[in-house]
């Protein structure tokens, strides 16, 4: 199953997948919340996704584009890349698969690093509000681009 849709609330996330069972294709939704809450010690954001089968993808993507310009409360609610326009995101930017996500997470709520959104299609990474971190620390031991200029 691929992920064509991904929301902060998973009551817009069931209301999608009815759609799609209306339609006849098979969806499902997966939750990340308690995960993010416990795992990641972080406010769910990104946590609910709509996912249909491999071969319905294209069919579901074409109704996503009309679902969208014709239903305010799904446009508004679905979270896209802001570089691609994918709805492959996951929040926090870690993987799940291994002891890391414990270990950044315990970072990430120290506010050494900062939590951000990751869009798995296209690798980008993005903020949604400004958070407060221990960036110059980190920057101090990871040296790159500050502020648009390059750190000395």
């Amino acid at each position: 199953m691929v992920t064509i849709a991904t929301f902060n609330e998973s009551a817009k996330a069931r209301q999608l997948k009815r759609r799609f069972h209306d339609v006849g294709l098979k969806a499902d939704v997966h939750n990340e919340a308690p995960l993010q809450q416990v795992g990641f010690m972080s406010r769910p954001q990104a946590n609910a996704k709509v996912m249909v089968e491999d071969d319905d993808f294209e069919r579901a993507q074409s109704l996503m584009v009309d679902w969208e310009a014709t239903d305010p409360d799904i446009a508004a609610a679905v979270i896209r890349c802001p570089q691609c326009g994918s709805s492959n995101i996951e929040y926090p930017q870690m993987t799940r698969k291994f002891i890391t996500p414990a270990l950044v997470g315990v970072l990430c709520t120290l506010k050494i690093i900062p939590k951000e959104f990751y869009c798995l299609d296209c690798h980008f990474t993005w903020s949604n509000e400004e958070e407060r971190t221990l960036g110059r620390l980190w920057h101090r031991f990871f040296p790159g681009l500050e502020s648009g200029k390059e750190s000395s």
